[in-house]
């Protein structure tokens, strides 16, 4: 295909953007840097331009460090992302097709034109998309263009699980029992799973992030996992092999940063602890781990380093494990690019990851010896996702961010984004917003600044995650270092459902609303300072309220003097007070002196509220005595009965349907299979009946709460 290209320099792209607020945040980004540097080596020469062969927040990470270092920046998009923030921050621009990835951000012929159209010298591939493709490293090296990662001998050896594993072994790298053959049949994997003995992981050669990985405990979920793991595969990965290993129960994911160069220097940079996860996928990581010892975080850096030099590795790269609660650890596989939690290592180090893998790909030798890399503090990862943590801990949201405000306003908060307010989520991409990451002289500092990142994070038009991490951050279990990979279903064995009110989170929800409602009626009276109405109206100073909150009401008394609020509620008086902008979407109180941020994320005159406090948000509706007593005869809506219908708990396209008008279905059943964000779901019947009628097929794309089969 033809190569579009547009050329923006920094001073054109302020121009075209004709948005104050990016300026700014480009500014906040190019800044926000917490506890590492990008220092460039006196004359040290490296590439005039790179080319990012990805997109959103790790394309923007990778051309913050590029413009540190004075390298001019080439974005690649597809036609959805024109006016995406990576495509504006880059210096030259090329669309290489259109919104499936296959046909853009996959499409090698596309990418390699980019390169020879912009004169690109090196490529930098990010995280996904062709990270760890090894056609896509021999072609560029083919043409003499850099491919900022390890070579191809590399990601072949440690790209596909089963040879990884081989030399692992080889390398007197701790392995999982398991199989070491590409697995064929589904009886093939009912055989294998009964040798090695269950709880058994069903898992791609090719894959990573999560993708084409299933738990089996039994011959039926092993059959089920077979199926899922390789269609999963195929679409994410093109490549369906499968092998099955050992499931090692409760265990810690632990992974060990390397580092090494083309001269045969390799370091090892701590460990991460990634062991909060739903779905295989990571959600909240933190460096170092609070689990390991000295010993043992040596043991596991020096296999990582043997076995980065076994296949001649250069580059950042990252060896996971998984460690049980003896600390034993065993090698789980190689990532042979820059993670996505790889900020949270820079942050502890100093070290610019990024900038140490521009140098490596040009060939310098490693600045740093083993004894150099220090454990300077602590750093927490949240990653923000635009998806709905109240079902299956997460599944996908799309939209568009109609209101966007990151927390860079507080000291030791780093924010790796590619969106702004406007952008769009889609369905094609993955629904990362940002990585929201903190850092402290101490855990205890790290968790306090990430609660208080969380809370002043304005995310709207999307549904995110932002309260199922505010909880996990803050409960005991966590904060006490007691994780393993089950945290969440052990948590949460009934699913997630919120910030659980205390009585005395209740008092202050409440008092916090009726005090907002207050506020709000008064400012109602006013016009340019001049009053709507007459004095007398002015010198009010006490209200009788009602507040409904979950279906109960409670009666609230309001008493106001100047900017303080007394509220009476559940036979207590709390004191609210604040600087209330009621045009910002912040609200920084202080009840009883206690500093609480709340967001109000909607309200309206007739007194329904909506309140994002201590993370989740909850409805509240704020009526006089009489309107409450009127409400009382409003006729309430019956809820749907959702026992015979299906409807889709997220946007995706429909892989396959299993049934036709006039099936007979067994409660929990699979109806029909939905494609999210590349990981297969599968959705099954409430109940047992008669398949009255199927509304969706394969190919088509449905959107959340689209009716999907209804039984009689």
């Amino acid at each position: 295909m033809a190569a579009h290209i547009s050329t923006l320099s920094l001073p054109r792209l302020l121009v075209a953007a004709k948005n104050a607020s990016l300026h700014a945040r480009w500014q906040a980004v190019a800044h926000s840097a917490v506890r590492y540097s990008t220092v460039p080596v006196p004359q040290e020469k490296t590439f005039d331009k790179i080319l990012i062969a990805n997109r959103g927040e790790i394309a923007c990470r990778v051309m913050k460090t590029c413009r540190m270092m004075g390298i001019q920046t080439v974005a690649v998009h597809s036609d959805v992302d024109a006016s995406a923030v990576h495509v504006k921050m880059a210096d030259q621009a090329v669309c290489v097709g259109p919104a499936p990835t296959n046909q853009s951000y996959l499409n090698m012929d596309a990418i390699m034109e980019a390169v020879r159209s912009t004169g690109a010298q090196a490529v930098h591939p990010g995280y996904g998309f062709l990270s760890e493709n090894k056609e896509f490293a021999r072609r560029l090296a083919a043409e003499g263009v850099a491919f900022i990662g390890p070579d191809t001998h590399a990601i072949q050896a440690m790209g596909d699980k089963i040879e990884s594993k081989l030399i692992a072994k080889a390398a007197q790298v701790n392995t999982i029992p398991g199989f070491d053959g590409v697995v064929e049949t589904v009886e093939d994997a009912v055989r294998i799973a009964l040798d090695i003995g269950y709880p058994v992981m069903i898992k791609a050669s090719a894959g990573g992030g999560g993708k084409g990985m299933r738990i089996a405990w039994n011959e039926e979920e092993t059959r089920d996992g077979f199926r899922f793991s390789t269609q999963e595969a195929a679409s994410s990965f093109g490549d369906s092999r499968l092998l099955i290993e050992k499931f090692i129960d409760n265990p810690r994911h632990i992974e060990i940063q390397v580092l090494a160069d083309k001269h045969g220097n390799a370091l090892w940079l701590n460990e991460r602890e990634c062991s909060i996860q739903r779905r295989n996928q990571k959600v909240v990581e933190e460096a170092p781990s609070t689990f390991l010892d000295a010993d043992t975080r040596r043991a596991m850096g020096e296999q990582a380093v043997q076995l980065a030099q076994a296949v001649q590795y250069s580059s950042a790269g990252t060896v996971e494990f998984l460690v049980d609660s003896h600390k034993n650890f065993y090698f789980l596989e190689m990532n042979t690019r820059l993670q996505v939690e790889h900020p949270i290592t820079e942050l502890i180090t100093g070290l610019d990851l990024v900038q140490q893998m521009i140098r490596v790909a040009k060939g310098y030798p490693l600045l740093h010896k083993q004894e150099d890399i220090p454990i300077n503090g602590w750093a927490i990862e949240s990653r923000v996702y635009a998806e709905d943590p109240y079902k299956s801990f997460g599944l996908p949201s799309i939209g568009r961010l109609s209101q966007y405000q990151e927390p860079l306003n507080l000291s030791n908060v780093r924010v790796d984004s590619g969106i702004s307010e406007g952008s769009d989520i889609s369905i094609y991409y993955d629904p990362m917003i940002s990585k929201l990451v903190t850092y402290g002289a101490t855990r205890a500092e790290a968790l306090s600044k990430m609660e208080d990142a969380l809370d002043n994070y304005v995310i709207r038009g999307v549904t995110h995650n932002i309260p199922l991490l505010r909880e996990i951050i803050t409960h005991p279990r966590f904060i006490s270092g007691d994780i393993s990979t089950n945290f969440l279903p052990e948590v949460y064995p009934d699913g997630f459902n919120g910030h659980q009110l205390t009585a005395g989170g209740q008092r202050e929800l409440l008092a916090s609303a009726a005090a907002l409602h207050v506020s709000a009626q008064l400012r109602a009276q006013t016009f340019l300072g001049t009053l709507r109405v007459s004095a007398s109206s002015q010198e009010r100073r006490r209200w009788d309220l009602c507040v409904e909150l979950g279906g109960e009401r409670h009666p609230v008394v309001v008493s106001r003097t100047g900017q303080t609020y007394t509220v009476e509620v559940g036979g207590e008086s709390l004191v609210v007070s604040g600087e209330w902008d009621l045009a910002s979407p912040l609200l920084p109180l202080k009840i009883n002196n206690t500093p609480r941020m709340l967001q109000c994320l909607s309200r309206t005159a007739s007194g329904d509220i909506c309140l994002q406090y201590l993370g989740t948000s909850f409805k509240v509706r704020v009526l006089s005595p009489l309107a409450a007593e009127l409400s009382s005869f409003m006729p309430e809506k019956v809820p749907e009965d959702t026992s015979s219908i299906l409807r889709s708990p997220m946007p995706g396209s429909v892989v396959a349907v299993s049934v036709k008008p006039g099936d007979t279905v067994a409660e929990g059943q699979e109806i029909c299979v939905i494609e999210a964000m590349k990981m297969q779901n599968s959705m099954t019947a409430a109940k047992t009946g008669k398949v009255k009628s199927v509304h969706c097929k394969a190919g088509e794309t449905v959107g959340e709460g689209d009716l999907l089969v209804e039984l009689e």
